[in-house]
């Protein structure tokens, strides 16, 4: 390794994970080619990779953040190019963080553009719970998850985080929400802990339970507690809004407006799954499946008994699609939320489209995900999307977030 030759992950080698770093390589001869390459292991052990051309300037320096890539992974001037491009090695892999308690590390190499020859690396460590964080396991009755709550005083706004689908329990996003001065309960449904690895039926008294859990918290300032959710969760998230009280503020997104999958049930009431439109799946040359078009309308006569009654709903709500969604048409669903709002004298929503955005709209800088095992179908599935756009996608919704919720859950009573 070239002694003169410097990598620098500035303001910090150590940050947190939706927080922007500067790479800049110094030492480097004049007008000399040299690769970037980064490279993350999730906690399944899949390897993501990426890999950017520059030149250095005429004083023999590189800094991502105005040099343009010049070829790799994507080229242009994308301070964050090396983290949103990483790809996986293994084909149809999302990035899985299980343990918020350490932190994501993305190691970045500087090579010779002329040799190959290693001439400088680094390792940025992204952290999830700033010092002082609580993380506290829940087991409350039914209730099953992980409640964080962030330094201080308190009391902090709730927001209860549903991305229940796929089983087990996901923190990332619930921590990093934390750390902006929420108390956030992480909600497990299913294969986690005790709970059962498959469901007959979407129980909603559990998630009132969730509620009124989260409610009885000292450090939450209530009544009115928020709901963040993706996919299928976003059906739980708009039946919640509908049916249930003590809900102030609900973001939603790639969502469907009737009940999907397993029948939903509330007290007497149950909401049955859309049936799916077989006829319009289409299996792809890459032998994946795209099954955009396989949910039908739930808006349509015969599919009403699966429409959650949103109307009723007496929150704020944002709603967020994907137009290049090809886990379902979320842009159409979420305008179709909007319209039934509008009709019923309500102005208690913001919607926000992402024209060439894929499905798993989630943290800032966390790696596109353009395809994946989908448990509901039992093969891989195509997402949608372009790297570079679901990119810049991730990082203004989750800025919108944190708006929409101060402004509803910090600076205003509930509803």
């Amino acid at each position: 390794m070239a002694s003169q030759i410097r990598l620098r992950i500035l303001p910090s080698v150590r940050c947190f994970f939706d927080k922007l770093v500067q790479v800049k390589v110094e030492g480097l001869a004049p007008h000399k080619p040299v690769e970037l390459r980064s490279k993350l292991v999730d906690d399944k052990g899949i390897v993501f990779k990426a890999s950017a051309l520059y030149k250095a300037d005429e004083t023999g320096q590189v800094d991502v953040s105005h040099a343009p890539s010049l070829g790799g992974s994507y080229t242009g001037v994308e301070p964050m190019g090396l983290f949103w491009s990483l790809a996986p090695d293994t084909p149809h892999s999302k990035v899985f963080k299980k343990d918020v308690l350490t932190p994501t590390q993305v190691k970045i190499e500087a090579l010779s553009g002329d040799t190959g020859e290693l001439l400088a690396s680094e390792t940025n460590e992204r952290e999830f719970m700033m010092e002082g964080m609580k993380r506290i396991p829940v087991e409350e009755g039914r209730i099953r998850g992980v409640l964080f709550i962030p330094p201080g005083k308190g009391p902090f706004p709730g927001v209860v985080d549903l991305y229940t689908f796929g089983g087990g329990l996901t923190e990332p996003r619930a921590s990093l929400l934390a750390n902006k001065g929420y108390v956030v309960l992480a909600l497990a449904y299913l294969a986690y802990k005790d709970l059962p690895k498959k469901v007959s039926k979407l129980d909603l008294e559990y998630f009132e339970e969730a509620i009124a859990y989260l409610q009885r918290q000292p450090q939450v300032s209530g009544p009115g507690i928020g709901i963040i959710s993706i996919s299928h969760s976003g059906g739980i998230a708009l039946s919640m809004s509908s049916l249930l009280s003590g809900i102030s503020a609900t973001v939603c997104i790639n969502a469907c407006t009737g009940n999907t999958v397993i029948p939903l049930h509330y007290k007497s009431k149950v909401f049955p799954p859309l049936t799916p439109l077989i006829e319009n799946i289409q299996f792809l040359d890459s032998g994946i499946v795209d099954i955009r078009d396989a949910t039908p309308d739930a808006s349509l006569e015969e599919n009403r008994a699966s429409l959650f009654p949103i109307e009723r709903a007496s929150c704020q709500f944002l709603f967020a699609a994907s137009e290049d969604d090809h886990n379902w048409n979320s842009a159409f669903f979420a305008k179709q939320a909007v319209e039934t709002l509008r009709k019923h004298g309500k102005k208690s929503y913001e919607l926000v489209t992402y024209p060439k955005a894929g499905h798993f709209l989630e943290n800032p800088y966390m790696p596109y995900c353009p395809s994946a095992f989908h448990r509901a179908v039992g093969s891989p599935v195509v997402f949608g999307g372009e790297p570079k756009a679901h990119s810049e996608a991730q990082l203004d919704l989750w800025e919108r977030v944190q708006e929409f919720f101060k402004s509803h859950l910090v600076n205003k009573s509930t509803c």
